[in-house]
């Protein structure tokens, strides 16, 4: 049996809609319904991309010889003899009053910037980024909140045919370097502290550090924010914006480095991944349009820091003439109805958040009310059946449950207006997007657990690793597992009728006794639990081909013990929902469980830990949260090591 509808397709007064009716008009082509459209935009790459090209008039200064020169993957060659800028299509097409950024913060009072007013900052942040000599090919950092300056700056630095790189300032020193240290930039734009909620963060100390530990660093540039001092003689904000130019914006090929993003770096050296304009530029409008259904007037609103790639799509909805609305701060202070009390007063539109968060929402029995919100977006981890029921029940609206990465910036598998939403599944693959599920031999497989894959090329692909001399990184990372086919290390089901389930990252797997189960639908049983706040599953492997040990951590809500009947609650749960295989042999609490910043569970190096490897060699803290819980694991396999 299907799962129940939670939203029947409607087309109507719909961006995707409006492309159906265009390439009916333009190009004579006609789809019964979505898995058609879907089918030629696989099977017709270079006509897929072309209309998209076409549909959304991109601004070429040089015209490509053709879409795609070379389908080989990794190296696939787009729109060869293009040039574009992704900048001016972020900013030359909204009226000078429309309303281009809209801010929040608990550092400082609400700002807005129309069109108007942010391409002539953006011009004088331009003219001061030529004053301290960047140029095509430098690469410019950011160690900023998500407030209306990183976004000036990123704009400028892209339309210098610079490259852009930003860190949160929720990170550590160390982290940070471990990032830029492997692009040395010529700029650093940092802030010496921020407000966190009722908390004043101080990151004089950590600034003065990543300074000292890039030595081919000629600048920083200071960001007044939060309480802290900008130390006396340094180069500031207002002294970068000066003076006035013409904004211009330099003509680069399609694939030139756009920005560096940086994958979770919670287990080593982070990945220092090369987006390109032109491929941002396409995916991007494809995603907001298609995918997210932002239109021009929108207001999209995603809780993020500087550090996530949801940054980097949020801010593209200026492609779309739409609204971005930036929070810098706790999304969860004072109270759990933040989020939504601020989403009401941005009116917007598109709203995303965390599975994490609703659930939470969902266990307080809180009532949100944001009448102008269309879209309700959530991505980051698996959202159970029950975050999509309580999304229809107290909002009205169906959750459109992404899921992509950091490595294309952009979706994999997500909902759209043509596709119904099923109660606790992603609707189905993105347009252009040939995905799948493998099993290990390879053979796609339906209806069951595989790896997801992608069996043709992407234009957001990464352009490469930065310093990756002849791409083996970047193979290794997708390609050594399938030759040729693109393996994203997430473990996905796809029904009969095109929807999937993500059920978490395939190293994480639990096979006992030949029944494999991802550790997301353990975590939809075990975090439904009353008192259960959150949770952690470690499968240790029997060598010997035995079931192994499966270990579960949980924290729990206040004024909760774990007694025997909270045990056995627990037990019974998964045994009935999952299968007898999957009750654990252990159930220990701890104080919270460790993720990285943008809410993935640190699955992988607690089991690590638990298998003996230090901790210092497996987590860094500074690219986490939930610090506390790691001494736990540590201590837990001391006890285990000494009674074993």
């Amino acid at each position: 049996m299907s799962p129940e509808i939670l939203r029947a397709p409607g087309l109507a007064g719909t961006a995707l809609g409006g492309y159906a009716d265009w390439l009916a008009a333009e190009r004579g082509l006609s789809f019964a319904d979505y898995d058609a459209l879907w089918r030629w935009s696989v099977d017709e790459p270079e006509a897929f991309w072309a209309s998209i090209w076409d549909h959304f008039g991109v601004r070429a200064h040089e015209p490509y010889e053709r879409v795609l020169a070379s389908t080989t993957m990794p190296g696939a060659q787009w729109f060869p003899g293009a040039t574009l800028n992704y900048a001016e299509h972020a900013l030359v097409h909204g009226d000078d009053d429309a309303l281009a950024v809209l801010s929040y913060s608990d550092s400082r009072a609400e700002r807005r910037l129309t069109f108007g007013q942010l391409r002539a900052e953006v011009a004088r942040a331009r003219a001061g980024l030529r004053r301290l000599g960047v140029g095509r090919g430098d690469r410019v950092a950011a160690y900023l909140p998500n407030i209306p300056e990183a976004l000036v700056a990123f704009l400028a630095t892209a339309s210098l045919g610079a490259v852009w790189a930003s860190c949160a300032p929720e990170f550590g020193a160390r982290s940070v370097l471990d990032r830029l240290s492997q692009i040395e930039p010529k700029v650093l734009l940092a802030v010496p502290g921020y407000a966190f909620g009722a908390k004043d963060v101080d990151k004089t100390g950590d600034v003065a550090a990543i300074r000292a530990g890039l030595p081919k660093l000629r600048h920083v540039v200071a960001v007044p924010h939060g309480r802290q001092e900008v130390p006396s003689g340094t180069l500031t904000w207002a002294t970068l914006l000066a003076s006035e130019e013409p904004l211009e914006f330099l003509p680069v090929p399609f694939d030139h480095p756009l920005y560096v993003l940086y994958s979770s770096g919670t287990t080593g050296l982070p990945k220092a991944i090369v987006h390109g304009h032109g491929g941002i530029l396409l995916e991007h409008l494809k995603l907001h349009a298609f995918t997210m259904d932002t239109r021009p007037g929108d207001r999209v609103l995603w809780f993020t820091t500087t550090a996530w790639t949801m940054w980097n799509i949020l801010v593209s909805a200026l492609v779309r003439r739409a609204t971005v609305v930036l929070h810098d701060g706790n999304p969860q202070w004072p109270d759990l109805t933040a989020q939504w009390r601020l989403a009401a007063r941005a009116e917007a539109t598109l709203l995303g958040t965390s599975p994490a968060y609703l659930m939470a929402c969902r266990a307080e029995g809180v009532e949100p009310e944001v009448p102008s919100l269309r879209t309700l977006g959530v991505t980051g981890s698996p959202l159970p059946a029950e975050g999509y029921d309580w999304a229809a029940e107290r909002l009205g609206v169906a959750v459109n449950s992404m899921s992509g990465g950091t490595d294309i910036c952009s979706a994999f598998v997500a909902g759209n207006p043509w596709l119904p939403v099923y109660r606790g599944e992603i609707p189905g693959p993105c347009l252009g997007v040939d995905v799948a599920a493998f099993d290990p031999d390879g053979r796609e497989v339906v209806g069951e657990l595989g790896e997801l894959v992608v069996r043709g090329p992407l234009p957001s692909m990464p352009v490469s690793f930065w310093n990756d001399v002849g791409g083996e990184r970047y193979r290794a990372s997708y390609f050594d597992t399938y030759p040729g086919v693109w393996r994203h290390g997430d473990w996905v089901r796809f029904t009969e009728h095109g929807s999937c389930v993500i059920s978490g990252r395939s190293d994480a797997t639990l096979n006992r006794g030949g029944v494999r189960l991802g550790t997301a639908e353990f975590y939809a049983v075990v975090e439904d639990l009353p008192g259960i706040a959150d949770s952690l599953v470690v499968h240790l492997e029997d060598s010997g081909g035995g079931p192994g040990e499966l270990l579960l951590f949980v924290a729990l809500s206040d004024g909760v013990r774990l007694d025997e009947e909270l045990r056995a609650r627990i037990k019974a749960a998964l045994r009935g929902q999952l299968s007898p295989r999957h009750v654990p042999d252990v159930i220990e609490v701890v104080p919270a469980i460790p993720r990285t910043l943008t809410g993935k569970k640190l699955e992988a190096p607690v089991k690590q830990i638990l298998r003996g490897r230090p901790a210092a060699e497996v987590i860094n803290t500074g690219a986490t949260t939930g610090h506390g819980a790691v001494a736990t694991f540590v201590d837990l396999h001391r006890r285990r090591a000494a009674t074993a």
